[in-house]
C-alpha cells in the first residue's frame, strides 16, 4: 500500500536555503547543471548517483516553482565571480597559460 503522507524531498535552513534532504545538495545546484550544462533530470541524476530520480525531480520542481528568486540569486552571484576575476592580479603562471592558449 502506498503512503498518503506528502514527500517533498527539500527542506529549508535558518537562512532560507533550500537543500535536497538527507544530502549535502543545495537545491541551486541540481538547477545550475540544469540551466548551465542543459541536463536533463535523467542527466542529473547520472552526474549525481548519490541522488535519486526523485530527489532530483523535487529539487528541479522547487527551482520552478521559484525559478524568478533562483535566477535572480544566479545573476548576483555571476556578477560577483565576474567582478572578482577582473580584480585579480595576472601571476606569471596565468600570463603563461593566457600565452599557451589555455585561458581568454
Amino acid at each position: 500500500m502506498l503512503s498518503t503522507e506528502p514527500v517533498s524531498h527539500i527542506r529549508l535552513d535558518p537562512a532560507g536555503a533550500a537543500w535536497i534532504d538527507d544530502t549535502r545538495i543545495k537545491v541551486i545546484e541540481v538547477a545550475l547543471d540544469h540551466v548551465a550544462y542543459g541536463w536533463s533530470a535523467e542527466e542529473v541524476q547520472r552526474q549525481h548517483p548519490h541522488l535519486s530520480r526523485a530527489q532530483v525531480h523535487a529539487a528541479l520542481g522547487y527551482y520552478y516553482d521559484h525559478q524568478e528568486t533562483f535566477d535572480a540569486e544566479i545573476a548576483r552571484s555571476l556578477d560577483r565571480a565576474e567582478k572578482t576575476a577582473a580584480t585579480v592580479i595576472e601571476s606569471p603562471a596565468r600570463l603563461r597559460l593566457r600565452a599557451l592558449g589555455h585561458l581568454r
